[in-house]
């Protein structure tokens, strides 16, 4: 699941972006702080907390910057170029571009690229590629041409994989495009034709890509308003061949087909993408998130000012221009589950929500040297060595864990799972959460004496884990008889099938008194039911006043009253039972699909059900307000549904039952009441109304 939150403006004052918008935002070495380069002469440090901006810096008049300004995250500087070939190098000291370390270089500059654990990376127009450093030594050095004429640079980004960095830039050439991966641990470029397939006519408008330790997923968004798939090895067979790689189909329809300007789509994890277009060919923009998992949309903002179709992302912050202002959005992922995806999943404080740039390994690259020359450590003061060594966190103890659940006795696993939840909760907390239940269960069908119940009941009320992520959890549950286990996974997931809803009821309804008398059940939904009502009372309620009528006027109020004297208000199942019985009705279902599993429950055991949920409707009727007490009991519609639903399925059966008899006549009775009052109601509307007019 997704959510797109409130947008915020970062600066009240209008950017001086050009027609094209602006060339880009980048990270500083603070989380906090953004470089926001525009298509002109300027370049604006931002801290989005405070949404204001910590300094500026523009070039001289008649010059123009030519690719987003970076940070060199090994000294602090930051790093830009103008007029295509100027490469400028300043820190946050620094007032004037123009007194600042200058360099000019032999060929022109397409982009330069800085992430965390290697020096900038310089990409030149004719596909060479050089780390900063090197550049430096030797700025007139000659840059070599990789890619053929005519062929031009479309889209690049990189990332990095097992320490080291690895760039990826498309080319177009006469509506053809390739792709070019450079590997700098092995000096290795790989270059790939991709293949449109059948969609040949379409034009590729967008492109965002996400790396594993295989391949390069690059997802293209093109002018037909879907978005396709490629995956690029990132490990050839053969460096120097040309391959081919084919897209395929990944979401379909995600904007209009015919938008033609101010579309663009970026990754934001391994099942979620952002979308920036119009969705349909008359509406305004939208920013949307997709699960591309399992290709629903999850959530969706309008953007009546239009945009630049650019976005950008970092953290958990999108931004783009929303008109003319540079608009911050932020959002939530969550850890990818068919539960999240439809929308059902539960919120916790602590939820594991994450947004993994790229979801790459930010890992430190020490003397990887790029595949370049190696150059002397510059003297300049401006170029001091602070370098700041970010190693991606690794996460030993939910390693350990998985492996001691392999292994180790049930007190064991139990203390270390206490350990591990103790700690501060990771961004793969649900993902290793899943896992270690996953390996509980599959060890418990492996060795049936195994069953760590104590582990298991700590890591569902984690309120990370569904029936999607963990489904042989409560398969093992139903058939050990854990009503405990049962009752707290039908609290705690949102997505449990009706046929294991319909096998926890016959559970419920089977279990005997002596062995439920032995569990320990959450009693939270069942409040200190009074065993009987009082016939005085029930002989007081006969003289009150009903709905504005005395009981001589009132035949409904008569007949419901005799009704309820009739029956015994004694409940009819422990309160055990009825705390199982309240989590089936608190359980979320589709009737479609629920019906046909109630046929299969004994008709003794859908009789027990009818008489505890009219014992239900009967103490929901005591009150004016038609609610039961306790925490979180259940409610006057789910009571009327339950009770529908179990006559829809039942009822040819039931009504052989000579003991239900009396149960489905006394049903018959409250629904034939409850018609009068409706219509004494509607006389009262009726006459007041009458009354009103003829005041007036």
């Amino acid at each position: 699941m997704a959510a797109l939150e409130e947008g915020f403006t970062l600066s009240a004052v209008c950017l001086g972006a050009g027609p094209d918008g602006l060339l880009g935002v980048e990270q500083s070495d603070k989380t906090d702080q953004f470089l926001v380069t525009d298509s002109g002469r300027t370049v604006i440090l931002y801290k989005v907390s405070d949404q204001k901006p910590l300094g500026s810096w523009s070039v001289k008049q008649g010059q123009i910057i030519t690719c987003p300004a970076v940070c060199n995250f090994q000294t602090g500087e930051y790093v830009v170029v103008h007029d295509s070939k100027v490469l400028r190098i300043w820190n946050n000291e620094d007032v004037n571009l123009d007194k600042v370390f200058k360099a000019t270089l032999s060929a022109e500059v397409y982009r330069i690229h800085s992430i965390q654990g290697t020096e900038p990376l310089v990409l030149f127009k004719e596909g060479a590629v050089r780390g900063l450093e090197a550049l430096l030594a030797e700025p007139q050095q000659k840059i070599e041409t990789v890619i053929s004429d005519e062929e031009v640079i479309k889209w690049t980004k990189v990332f990095m994989v097992f320490r080291h960095p690895v760039l990826i830039f498309i080319t177009e050439k006469c509506g053809n495009y390739f792709a070019y991966v450079q590997m700098f641990n092995s000096n290795i470029l790989s270059k790939y034709t991709l293949l449109l397939g059948q969609e040949e006519k379409s034009i590729i408008q967008s492109f965002t890509a996400s790396v594993d330790r295989k391949f390069i997923s690059l997802m293209s968004l093109t002018s037909d308003g879907c978005i396709y798939e490629t995956l690029i090895p990132i490990r050839p067979n053969d460096p120097e061949k040309n391959q081919r790689v084919v897209r395929s189909l990944l979401l379909k329809a995600v904007v209009s087909g015919n938008a033609r300007n101010g579309v663009t789509l970026t990754v934001l994890d391994q099942d979620h993408v952002a979308v920036l277009g119009p969705p349909l060919p008359a509406s305004k923009e939208c920013l949307a998130i997709w699960n591309t998992k399992f290709q629903t949309l999850q959530a969706s903002k309008e953007l009546p000012q239009g945009t630049s179709g650019q976005l950008w992302y970092y953290g958990e912050n999108l931004f783009m221009l929303h008109g003319k202002f540079l608009t911050v959005i932020p959002y939530k992922c969550e850890v990818s589950s068919l539960a999240g995806a439809l929308g059902k999943l539960k919120h916790s404080q602590d939820l594991g929500t994450h947004a993994m740039p790229h979801f790459v390994n930010w890992e430190t690259s020490q003397g990887c040297g790029l595949g370049f020359q190696d150059s002397e450590p510059s003297k300049r003061i401006l170029r001091r060595r602070k370098i700041e060594v970010s190693v991606e966190p690794e996460y030993p103890a939910s390693k350990q864990l998985l492996s001691t659940v392999k292994k180790d006795s049930e007190k064991h696993i139990e203390v270390e799972v206490r350990k591990f939840l103790a700690v501060k909760r990771t961004p793969d907390f649900q993902i290793v959460t899943g896992d270690i239940v996953t390996g509980l269960v599959g060890r418990c069908r492996a060795e049936p004496s195994f069953y760590p119940r104590s582990a298991l009941m700590q890591l569902i009320q984690t309120h990370v884990l569904s029936y999607s992520l963990c489904p042989a959890l409560m398969e093992v549950a139903l058939e050990k008889t854990d009503v405990q286990m049962l009752q707290l996974c039908l609290q705690q997931f949102p997505d449990v099938p009706e046929s294991v809803i319909c096998t926890c009821l016959k559970i419920f309804l089977s279990i005997g008194d002596d062995s439920l008398q032995e569990t320990d059940i959450n009693m939270e939904s069942v409040s200190n039911y009074s065993d009987t009502v009082q016939d005085e009372k029930m002989e007081e309620q006969t003289e009150i006043v009903q709905n504005g009528f005395s009981p001589e006027e009132d035949n409904c109020g008569q007949e419901k009253s005799q009704a309820a004297a009739e029956e015994a208000t004694s409940c009819p199942v422990i309160p055990k039972r009825a705390a199982l019985l309240n989590a089936i009705l608190h359980s979320a279902y589709s009737e479609t699909f629920l019906l046909p599993h109630l046929k299969d429950i004994p008709a003794q055991h859908i009789t027990l059900f009818l008489q505890y949920l009219y014992f239900l409707y009967l103490k929901c009727s005591e009150n004016a307000t038609m609610t039961l007490p306790g925490i979180h009991p259940p409610t006057l519609n789910q009571i009327m549904d339950w009770i529908c639903l179990l006559l829809d399925a039942n009822f040819t059966v039931v009504v052989m039952i000579p003991e239900a008899k009396r149960l489905l006549l006394s049903l018959y009775k409250f629904v034939k009441s409850q018609i009068c009052i409706c219509s004494e109601l509607n006389k009262i509307e009726a006459r007041d109304m009458f009354c009103l007019r003829l005041c007036q």
